[in-house]
């Protein structure tokens, strides 16, 4: 089984639309699959525009209460994942963004390197990728804040969501934190991206990575990076991280 989950806070234009090219992707490459979106609390249509699609796919909608932020949303969806699967050491979790970031075409590619076995897969953007200025401050001060303290061998780009999960990791890196009830993931913004990764790179075998460059063009609202605020989030989980120790590069 392969899980694809996505956090979604108010993204009625596109996780419709998403959801149904994700469907596409797997009508043309056979997978078994189920679909898991956390709606942390949407104020728009959100809700509105996932119910119909229940119906139609495999899909699990999460609606949270109150806001917890994306940190909150991806901790909510490993463990979904962890709870559903029947085999851990067979099923999968793909983590991408609701907002057409994320391409699907690129499913495709992570399951056939968690296939030959990787135990996580990252998607990295290439270095010449652009995207909105936000993003371009972003990517040009968060490396140079996180290098001194932690870094994931092979990985050069350890902050995108787009990424592959073995379950049997993600299960292993839960049990290594403080307690089965602990959350995974505690960093809020891009640092949860780099917390789960070096949580479970720690726990993987094989960690690999393939560039698939995102699409920040066809998304129909502005980014919600703000460059300095999250570096320093960066920053911070950084200096409480060095205790985390990745797996070494396959």
């Amino acid at each position: 089984m392969i899980y694809i989950g996505i956090p979604v806070h108010d993204e009625a234009p596109t996780i419709g639309v998403l959801l149904w090219r994700i469907r596409k992707v797997f009508q043309d490459f056979k997978r078994e699959y189920e679909l898991i979106v956390y709606d942390d609390a949407s104020t728009d249509a959100t809700p509105e525009v996932l119910q119909p699609y229940t119906e139609v796919l495999p899909l699990t909608v999460i609606r949270g209460a109150s806001r917890i932020g994306y940190g909150g949303a991806l901790d909510a969806l490993c463990r979904a994942a962890a709870r559903r699967t029947r085999y851990a050491r067979r099923d999968a979790l793909v983590t991408m963004q609701g907002d057409f970031t994320d391409q699907p075409d690129g499913i495709p590619e992570l399951i056939k390197r968690f296939e030959g076995g990787a135990d996580v897969v990252v998607a990295e953007q290439p270095p010449s990728m652009g995207g909105p200025t936000p993003v371009r401050r972003f990517r040009r001060v968060a490396p140079i804040v996180l290098r001194p303290f932690v870094r994931v061998p092979g990985i050069g780009d350890p902050f995108g969501s787009f990424r592959l999960y073995r379950i049997s990791v993600l299960r292993e890196a839960a049990k290594a934190g403080e307690g089965p009830e602990a959350p995974l993931v505690r960093s809020t913004g891009w640092a949860a991206n780099v917390e789960l990764l070096l949580r479970t790179s720690a726990m993987a075998r094989r960690v690999e990575s393939v560039q698939l460059a995102p699409r920040y063009d066809i998304r129909l609202r502005a980014s919600r990076v703000r460059p300095w605020a999250d570096a320093l989030a960066v920053y911070r989980f950084a200096r409480a991280a060095r205790s985390l120790r990745p797996a070494r590069a396959q």
